[in-house]
């Protein structure tokens, strides 16, 4: 994987001459913002089984519980992928973990609290659970296909918030 960040490095370096515009390209495209993409994706796709599957267990009628449920599974998830693979926090300890999980676990809830909203706007204002939408041979509802564009909004927030505030010090 490293010789890939290498090869990214020489193209960033033989198309972009500006020194400035050149590093930004280089932080952009980095190593840990692959892992956190990559594990990002994993943490979608896990967040979203879930949601389908209290779909078809409760309906579609209640995406704010069927949410809530999917939302608590993946931020266990995400929370161990972040921790070990992305951000390479390695501390086990009790205070390193509640140093890391409470603030973790609430920056998810602002960004559970977005998608709430976006969802409860879809359902009550678009009528998405009364939307079904055909893709590739697969009925999709209307929630689902909200949950998906929220999806992009919550992972952009939640990689600032552990970027910045919760995995800070950590190499």
């Amino acid at each position: 994987m490293n010789k890939i960040f290498e090869f990214t490095d020489k193209i960033i370096d033989k198309l972009i001459k500006n020194e400035k515009l050149n590093t930004l390209a280089k932080k952009i495209i980095s190593r840990e913002m692959f892992d956190y993409l990559f594990f990002g994706v994993l943490t979608t796709v896990v967040n979203l089984g879930v949601m389908a599957l209290c779909e078809k267990r409760f309906g579609t009628g209640i995406p704010l519980i069927s949410n809530a449920i999917a939302w608590i599974v993946a931020v266990i998830f995400a929370f161990v992928t972040n921790k070990f693979f992305v951000f390479h926090s390695k501390g086990m300890d009790t205070k390193t973990l509640s140093k890391e999980f409470f603030p973790f676990a609430g920056a998810r809830l602002f960004s559970l609290g977005v998608e709430e909203l976006g969802l409860w706007i879809a359902q009550f204002f678009f009528h998405a659970d009364e939307k079904v939408f055909e893709v590739l041979s697969h009925e999709i509802s209307g929630t689902m296909v909200a949950k998906i564009f929220l999806s992009i909004i919550v992972v952009i927030l939640n990689y600032i918030f552990s970027k910045l505030f919760i995995f800070k010090n950590k190499k």
